[in-house]
């Protein structure tokens, strides 16, 4: 089976020629001690984050030297408490671990919140991983049961999927960022029995694929649906440069989501669409050498003159720090060449978001651990600053190449 056969590897960069075994079809060329020396240096730095951070308070960003902290209805919430649980899991801390369980009683109220589709990010990357991690199902269960139920309250029947916004100019706005929260409906479909939220989370994954996605695999950003008939009204950005742009976090939610629902369906349609959207990536001619994107990957396009211009080849590692997440489960769904294509590109972006300029020097960044994150350049918000799912998907992508290292399988449930 492909998950189950085990390679006898040797580590050849250059550091310690480290011995291991695997639970993978891939020879893995990044070192046991620069793994865990990363993890260890992220554990350290996030430490510096926590101090500053008060007890109701979220860290969103730290930009011209100042923190900013958000309450629990933003929809980072879960992203802080959630990197803190993987990286008690990740090296042993068990202050880490406390300091990510204590947070979580300033976050318990957003189970109620009806009025965003997030729930996903703050609810299951937070309580999700805390359910995993201490198998206390009394605490964690109906908190995460509840947030379902409030996340499901958004699907329509009419549209086939579950609506992000309540704000703006749309009718039914849908973004390619909803993929990620699929993953929370499966998972309490399994932990409750109640095929509702898998329905609900394979309609929509259904309906994405139909109607967000160009011809050559890139995805639009909003689609605007008519909520009475179904009807695609309108494709639209809101995050990239322009309405046909290819976002760069975009296409590595979408390339997140799909990954993560073949996983949980074994619908061979998801995975061939993850496939074309790694190929849409990994082949792009804008991609840098380093694989980290610029913010879209269409910024040549923008014209000179524009506000965006002048920081238009700005790097995005949190779209960076998803797609080395991403490929590294790709990779073992996928035969031959094409999955040893898909691993190898994981690593490079592994190593390279490990070390400068991205990789923060201790002390700096406001403890965050990734710098260069892109939010929203149209709109002049989060620029150029360090993000907390940047940190969360860089630290699980690491998390999961340390499970390989020791042999286990690279998802836990």
């Amino acid at each position: 089976m492909r998950n189950m056969l085990i390679v006898f590897t040797c580590y050849v960069l250059g550091l310690s020629g480290t011995v291991a075994f695997a639970q993978t079809k891939h020879a893995l060329h990044l070192d046991q001690s620069f793994i865990e020396d990363r993890l260890q240096q992220s554990a350290k730095q996030i430490k510096l984050l926590a101090a500053a951070t008060p007890a109701d308070k979220f860290p969103q960003n730290f930009e011209q030297g100042k923190h900013k902290f958000s309450n629990s209805s933003w929809w980072c919430s879960g992203f802080y408490p959630g990197t803190l649980l993987l990286l008690s899991e990740a090296t042993g801390d068990a202050e880490l671990k406390q300091l990510g369980l204590d947070k979580l009683k300033h976050l318990e109220k957003e189970q109620y919140n009806k009025r965003t589709h997030d729930l996903g990010f703050m609810l299951f990357c937070s309580f999700g991983n805390a359910l995993r991690i201490t198998g206390d199902s009394a605490s964690y269960k109906p908190i995460l049961v509840n947030g379902a139920e409030s996340l499901a309250s958004r699907y329509s029947p009419v549209t086939k999927t579950i609506r992000s916004w309540d704000h703006g100019k749309w009718k039914y706005p849908v973004i390619i960022d909803n993929m990620m929260n699929l993953e929370f409906l499966e998972e309490m479909s399994k932990q409750t029995g109640n095929r509702k939220y898998a329905d609900i989370a394979r309609s929509h994954a259904n309906t994405t694929l139909k109607h967000h996605f160009r011809k050559d695999y890139s995805s639009y950003h909003v689609i605007d649906y008519d909520p009475e008939t179904g009807a695609v009204l309108g494709r639209k950005t809101h995050q990239g440069t322009a309405d046909e742009s290819a976002w760069a976090r975009g296409q590595a939610w979408a390339l997140y989501g799909y990954t993560m629902m073949y996983r949980e369906t074994k619908d061979k349609a998801y995975l061939k669409q993850a496939q074309r959207i790694a190929q849409y990536i990994l082949h792009h001619p804008n991609l840098p050498s380093d694989l980290v994107p610029v913010w879209d990957f269409d910024y040549d396009k923008i014209p000179e003159g524009s506000k965006m211009y002048g920081k238009r080849t700005l790097r995005d590692a949190s779209a960076g720090a998803l797609m080395a997440s991403a490929l590294l489960e790709l990779a073992d769904y996928s035969r031959g060449k094409q999955g040893e294509f898909y691993f190898r590109q994981a690593e490079t972006l592994l190593k390279n978001l490990s070390s400068a300029p991205y990789f923060a020097s201790y002390g700096s960044n406001g403890g965050f651990i990734l710098q260069h994150s892109v939010g929203a350049l149209p709109i002049n918000s989060e620029v150029d600053v360090p993000l907390s799912y940047a940190d969360y998907y860089y630290i699980e992508a690491l998390l999961r190449y340390q499970r390989l290292l020791a042999g286990k399988k690279m998802i836990q449930s």
